[in-house]
């Protein structure tokens, strides 16, 4: 058989041996020898005759040395790469468990004073943004670490980051609104601007907040539709019920009426209202009286204001306009509705020109109708 220098030629030996021991009966040669080659035996596999003699044994030998050699330098490779880069593999793998450790108990420890509030909706903005503080210290000890590990491993590390500004560049351009919605809601919930429950008024919109997340506010208004607002949307927020509620009334009465004696009426509406069971627990302060606001066509305008606990100021306004037109029909108080006063003018001469009005009988109330 010619030796072809390949693997296959290995194996083949390895099998005509195996053959051999089953097949070649000793003191009888199943071949002849062949000159220049050192006759070992011969048997026979799949079909074939096979036989093995000396120059086949050398060259295996040969290989089988130079493959050893190969695995000693391979092994010292590996030893020297382990007892110098790999020690410092594991250093920055170790101090990358420690990081993470560290970095959750910060954010852990550092709104634990705040949980302790009772505020169900305060604990639940704390929550989110440890969250969010969390995730941002593991991400970055990670990106870090493994761009450290990258270099240890002989990779260059300039072309991967400038793939990677490449990409966050175009997923940046892509993505732009998503990172201004997560931006300005992190600071929205860090600046504690808006929580669940407030009555606000925002990007046009306004009503119920339902539920805030880094990404978009959910505003349910009074006729019960829906409104999903993103927080890159968000240019200024009008919170209605922040730490407390106030509700100004502009009350009109008539040009004729005393102005300090409407005060008088409407301080004992408050005192009224204040003294009921169902409102005194809401309203924080008496009345404020401002006073006389301004002159309207057909009235004169009391401005007046009362401070509540958040989001009660509406149903106390109701009440109290309830209870101050009791009120005003019993005092008699005139609350003026709009009306016209006819003025004909002056001559020169200080006279008025003659009015004349002609009432014309009519079959009925609806088709009177007046001349002038």
């Amino acid at each position: 058989m010619p030796h072809d220098g390949t693997s296959s030629y290995e194996s083949s030996v390895e099998r005509a041996f195996e053959i051999l021991s089953v097949w070649m009966v000793p003191g009888k040669p199943c071949i002849r020898n062949t000159p220049g080659f050192h006759y070992l035996g011969c048997g026979i596999c799949d079909g074939r005759v096979w036989m093995i003699h000396g120059s086949w044994r050398e060259n295996t030998e040969k290989h089988r040395m130079e493959v050893d050699m190969e695995i000693n330098e391979y092994l010292q490779v590996v030893t020297q790469w382990l007892l110098t880069s790999g020690l410092r593999v594991l250093l920055i793998l170790g101090l990358m468990l420690v990081a993470l450790r560290v970095a959750r108990f910060i954010s852990t420890r550092l709104f634990t004073l705040a949980r302790k509030e009772k505020d169900l909706e305060f604990q639940k903005r704390v929550d989110t943004l440890g969250s969010v503080i969390r995730y941002v210290l593991i991400l970055g000890i990670i990106i870090v670490s493994a761009i450290m590990v990258m270099g240890e491993l002989g990779i260059e590390i300039g072309p991967i980051l400038a793939a990677a500004g490449i990409v966050g560049l175009a997923v940046g351009f892509g993505a732009q609104n998503l990172v201004q919605d997560v931006i300005s809601g992190f600071f929205i919930l860090l600046e504690d601007q808006i929580r669940v429950g407030d009555v606000v008024q925002i990007a046009d919109k306004g009503g119920l907040v339902e539920r805030i997340t880094l990404r978009m506010v959910v505003l349910r208004d009074l006729a019960g539709n829906v409104h999903y607002v993103r927080n890159g949307q968000i240019q200024v927020v009008t919170n209605m019920t922040k730490e407390y509620g106030r509700y100004v009334f502009d009350i009109g009465v008539a040009y004729r009426e005393d102005v300090d004696n409407v005060i008088e009426v409407i301080k004992e509406v408050d005192e009224e209202l204040r003294s009921d069971a169902n409102f005194k627990e809401d309203i924080l302060e008496p009345i404020e009286i401002l006073g006389l606001d301004r002159f309207a066509d057909s009235a004169v305008i009391i401005r007046a204001r009362v401070k509540t606990k958040p989001i009660k100021q509406w149903a106390v306004g109701r009440e109290f306009n309830r209870l101050l037109k009791k009120r005003f029909d019993e005092k008699d108080i005139e609350i003026p509705f709009p009306h016209v006063t006819l003025y004909m003018g002056q001559d020169k001469q200080g006279q008025a020109a003659p009015l004349n009005m002609v009432v014309k009988p009519a079959t009925a109330p609806s088709e009177l109708k007046t001349d002038l």
